[in-house]
């Protein structure tokens, strides 16, 4: 088995791959032609985003992140996490913490990308 994709549902698919790309730099793999599901190529896997109205179609319901009280959080290791997030706020993130040195060694930022969902900035571990 294989971890393939991560789905996070929003609002504009269109306008949240466009933030995506600007953000973090990531490569546009996919958009439907009915803008309602895209993906990005993140490496092994995929980060991918389907409407809310596409799924309230199919009969399902589906809430919006609340960035008060996170249930979960997608994250990205990179090698400068100050310049990973000034690039995520310039891109249109708001900075929910700024980065800092864990005392395991790891250096950590958080911010939440348009739509509410948290992703962590931070170096590799080890």
């Amino acid at each position: 088995m294989q971890f393939a994709y991560t789905i996070l549902y929003v609002d504009n698919v269109p306008n949240t791959l466009d933030f995506y790309e600007r953000a973090f730099g990531f490569k546009r793999r996919f958009l439907d032609d009915s803008h309602s599901f895209g993906e990005l190529d993140t490496g092994n896997t995929r980060l991918s985003f389907c409407s809310r109205a596409l799924l309230q179609q199919m009969g399902k319901t589906v809430q919006k992140p609340n960035v008060k009280s996170p249930c979960s959080e997608i994250a990205f290791t990179v090698d400068d996490v100050p310049a990973a997030v000034e690039r995520a706020v310039t891109a249109g993130a708001t900075l929910l913490q700024a980065p800092e040195q864990m005392p395991w060694g790891q250096t950590v930022a958080y911010v939440a990308d348009p739509e509410g969902f948290w992703v962590e900035l931070c170096t590799a571990m080890g």
